[in-house]
């Protein structure tokens, strides 16, 4: 049976930062997780946490799930993890995604323009700061070094960084969703980190993945609740899922959505939209299938959750980033994950 990983994630902080994060990291890390992962939006950013949560931590990787690229320029976010590898002791993962247009363009005043594309340039720039083989340059369109555009004094130079990497190969996961979004990630990073994964409808991701390298990671984040009442249970990720395919988009333009409708669940996805946009979002979480939030989630009692992690086994999924919220939950999924 294979042997997965687990990882405790955090998200990002709601109106105040959460209480007793560090001490449950410190927990998940005495556990054996292999991770803890931080997120940002428009209200906490993914490193600061990190670096607090490194430094009262030893073994544990620390992850950015995920670091946007449109807040901050690509030399900007490889000085950040530099620094915070050095730090750490090696112990950095770098997720990033594109984030999407309400919060791109609404929040950082950007352009959504070109994401793949985007997405390449950015991730050659970073890995061009890490080795360090010769000063960064980029002819653009996204992120042109030097920079020759409107308003230069024509004064810049290609520059390398002054510090040394304490790893060349800082390990780069991307958050994706679309077919060919997911297929670049198989292609040029080191990890993926899905939002939606159903280990009953591989299919969905199958083709996608197909030109993934060796050692190539897959770290699934999944709500969990340890309940005798699964009706309950579920119902923060139908919540969840009402808030993301309802109005985490636009109407027209919801990758989400979309995701969901490509997991065989279209009408459906259509009618938690149509009611989440006309404020009905209590019917809008009604309206979620308990299927699906039953299938990306470990919802139920404790031997219900370990049936359903035989079918994670059989997934190229290599570590569940699960979201505990107290030591005994740490204590139940380490027992039933790692056997420990």
């Amino acid at each position: 049976m294979k042997t997965m990983k687990l990882g405790l994630q955090l998200g990002y902080w709601g109106a105040q930062p959460p209480q007793g994060f560090v001490s449950l990291v410190q927990e998940a890390e005495r556990l054996g997780y292999d991770s803890v992962w931080t997120a940002e939006a428009y209200g906490s950013d993914a490193l600061t946490p990190l670096a607090w949560i490194g430094s009262q931590t030893s073994r544990i990787r620390l992850g950015t799930g995920v670091c946007q690229l449109s807040a901050r320029a690509p030399t900007a976010l490889a000085m950040a993890a530099m620094t915070l590898d050095h730090l750490t002791q090696g112990r950095l993962i770098l997720g990033l995604g594109v984030s999407g247009p309400q919060v791109v363009e609404g929040w950082y005043g950007a352009p959504f323009d070109k994401p793949l594309a985007r997405t390449r340039a950015y991730i050659d720039i970073i890995r061009q700061v890490l080795r360090r083989e010769a000063p960064v340059t980029s002819s653009g369109p996204h992120y042109p070094l030097p920079y020759t555009g409107e308003g230069a004094w024509g004064l810049g130079k290609p520059l390398k960084s002054i510090l040394h990497p304490f790893r060349e190969d800082i390990p780069i996961f991307l958050g994706a969703e679309g077919p060919k979004n997911v297929a670049m990630t198989a292609e040029i990073a080191d990890g993926w980190l899905p939002l939606y994964y159903s280990p009953f409808r591989q299919e969905v991701y199958a083709p996608s993945l197909s030109n993934a390298k060796a050692g190539f990671e897959i770290s699934q984040g999944v709500v969990v609740n340890i309940t005798d009442d699964r009706e309950r249970g579920l119902a923060p990720v139908k919540n969840m899922l009402a808030l993301y395919v309802g109005g985490m988009g636009a109407k027209d333009r919801n990758f989400h959505k979309e995701l969901i409708s490509r997991m065989g669940f279209e009408a459906e996805a259509n009618r938690i939209q149509e009611l989440f946009l006309s404020g009905r979002k209590a019917e809008a979480a009604a309206a979620v299938p308990d299927k699906l939030a039953d299938e990306i989630a470990l919802v139920g009692s404790r031997d219900y959750i370990r049936d359903r992690l035989s079918a994670w086994r059989e997934t190229p999924v290599t570590s569940l980033l699960v979201s505990a919220r107290n030591p005994a939950e740490l204590q139940t999924l380490a027992e039933l994950v790692l056997g420990a």
